[in-house]
């Protein structure tokens, strides 16, 4: 038997084949990864930094702040 070959419940197996395929996957993976497209398109955030989260909003609820003063 070749020293680069192991057995695994009665079956031989060569570690330099089995990189190889773990290679390509790998390789292929990464491939995938890249041509993945976005869902929707990625816009900035024009909102005041203490409104961009919704802890934020409700700290500091600038909304109803407005709203009592035009009332």
């Amino acid at each position: 038997m070749n020293a680069d070959t192991f057995i695994v419940d009665g079956r031989a197996y060569s570690w330099r084949r089995l990189c190889e395929l773990r290679r390509a996957q790998i390789e292929a993976q990464n491939r995938a990864r890249l041509r993945q497209l976005a869902l929707f398109e990625l816009r900035e955030d024009s909102r005041p930094v203490t409104e961009r989260t919704a802890a934020d909003r409700y700290l500091q609820p600038s909304l109803l702040d407005l709203a009592h003063q035009s009332g």
